[in-house]
């Protein structure tokens, strides 16, 4: 028995130590990584653009957005690689920038501008589409029209459908994540411009009340049109504490924090219990957090304002926060994420570096509020450090930028070696500038077929990276690798802003 102990120490030493190996050879310029990082967002940008716009080969798209029902819907972002407005995915990476800008904005210096263009692009199209009382919209565009095509955005020919949900048809968990948004970005905008911000929180109490009274999720109301796209798999109850959380942070309003107190009882209760080698946790999704799951995301978020607090009575963050933190220390006895031979961490669902992003996102947060209240994670007879986690990030954003297997940067211009074929409408297909004629629907087919590099550079977009062996394969047609997403560079802008402020 103590023999297969010792093996099994040995074990998890060895796989700790690579997955910081490759960190230690090679620095990289966290200050050029931040810039790309907040580009890319004006490479996703639908509507007209401003004559501010950096990334010149796009241009303006989707001009009538939302007109064929009397209603403005220009604006806002299209999400990856396509040419649809989905608001669920579009909030969720809102409010992780409104997130990065509010812990680490310090840390952005000449960035800090444009990392606020970035948001409010999209909270001007969120106040736009809750304009209508008793009505949020949650997406435009058809997507089976819109992934039938390979075409870009300023030829879109497919249906520019707009889907809202209502009173009658609820969607809880999108107009919950978008009061997120407006209350993050509320907070950001307040020292700047005290009135928009105003106008911003105003909009998210109101979105968050018709989210809370009108309870339901969008998948039975939309799921032809939003599924298997953003199917909300974990239910709205996480997204509707989220928001109160996000609201009593920018209110100080005790019915917002109450809120939260009398639901995160019930989203623990309502959550399947969830075992880790052996051990058994409330909560079942409380190690889950990204565009779908929030559960993480609030344990962190309020054991801040726990921590700061005398008394933490029986609330259960900080303990979930400290049991999330040990589901990904590779030493840790109860971890449960996976790591490749160079060191990235794998989670299941969809394209992995959206994992890598936000878990190393909310390790430099949870980070800076255990060195603010003098704590440190136990997990189990492994006591982590702040400093312990921040490692383990900084070996996370390391391998994103090139030190890995394949010496290749996964953001598109950064480094000497990146992708050159991603999986992005735009970006393969000749921009208007060189090829003015329109490209039609399957107009765009042999581009997305080619063999050669995307013609117009997509800077700062992360793609979905490589696979769990260190391979990547670089091709257009393998989306699950070489697609960029919104969600996956928001919380990225922050971590790289935290360690650009390290280096610096």
């Amino acid at each position: 028995m103590c023999a297969v102990q010792r093996i099994v120490g040995l074990v998890v030493a060895v796989m700790a130590a690579m997955v910081m190996r490759v960190t230690c050879s090679q620095s990289h310029d966290y200050g050029d990584a931040l810039s790309k990082s907040i580009l890319f967002f004006e490479g996703q940008r639908s509507g007209k653009l401003p004559s501010s716009q950096r990334m010149t080969w796009r241009k303006d798209s989707a001009l009538r957005d939302g007109y064929e029902i009397g209603v403005d819907l220009v604006g806002g972002y299209y999400d990856a690689g396509d040419n649809v407005k989905f608001n669920f995915p579009m909030a969720f990476s809102t409010t992780m920038l409104a997130w990065s800008v509010l812990e680490f904005g310090k840390g952005m210096s000449s960035d800090l501008q444009h990392a606020l263009d970035a948001i409010r692009w999209a909270t001007d199209y969120f106040l736009k589409a809750t304009s209508i009382p008793g009505f949020v919209f949650v997406q435009v565009g058809d997507p089976y029209g819109d992934h039938n095509c390979w075409e870009r955005p300023e030829d879109m020919d497919t249906p520019r459908t707009p889907f809202a949900v209502s009173k009658q048809f609820p969607g809880s968990e999108v107009s919950a994540e978008i009061a997120a948004a407006l209350a993050a970005s509320a907070m950001v905008f307040r020292p700047i411009d005290l009135k928009y911000s105003a106008r911003l929180l105003k909009r998210a109490r109101m979105v968050f009340d018709f989210a809370d009274k009108y309870q339901g999720s969008y998948n039975d109301s939309l799921g032809p049109w939003v599924c298997p796209f953003y199917c909300d798999f974990s239910g709205y109850e996480d997204e509707l504490v989220w928001g109160a959380a996000w609201l009593f942070k920018a209110t100080k309003q005790p019915i917002y924090w109450n809120y939260v107190l009398q639901n995160i009882n019930k989203l623990e209760s309502s959550a399947p219990v969830k075992y880790i080698n052996g051990i058994s946790y409330l909560g079942g999704s409380f190690a889950e957090f990204g565009w779908d799951s929030k559960h993480a995301g609030i344990n962190v978020l309020v054991s801040k304002l726990i921590m700061s607090t005398a008394g933490t009575g029986s609330t259960p963050f900080i303990s979930n926060a400290d049991k999330f933190i040990c589901t990904l220390l590779p030493e840790s006895p109860t971890v449960s994420v996976s790591y490749s031979p160079g060191g990235l961490l794998f989670k299941p669902g969809g394209s992995n570096m959206q994992h890598a992003t936000t878990l190393s996102f909310l390790l430099v947060v949870y980070a800076r509020y255990l060195k603010l209240s003098s704590r440190v994670v136990h997990c189990g007879n492994v006591v982590a450090s702040p400093a312990r986690l921040v490692k383990l990030a900084k070996g996370q954003v390391d391998y994103i930028l090139g030190s890995n297997p394949l010496g290749m940067s996964y953001m598109v211009g950064y480094g000497k070696k990146f992708p050159q074929r991603i999986h992005h409408r735009g970006s393969s297909l000749p921009s208007v500038g060189q090829h003015p004629k329109q490209i039609d629907c399957k107009g765009g087919t042999d581009y997305y077929y080619s063999k050669n590099p995307n013609p117009n550079l997509l800077i700062g977009a992360v793609v979905g990276g490589p696979d769990i062996k260190d391979s990547y394969a670089d091709s257009r047609e393998d989306f699950v690798q070489s697609e960029p997403t919104t969600y996956i560079n928001a919380p990225l802008v922050g971590v790289l802003a935290y360690f650009n402020s390290r280096s610096s």
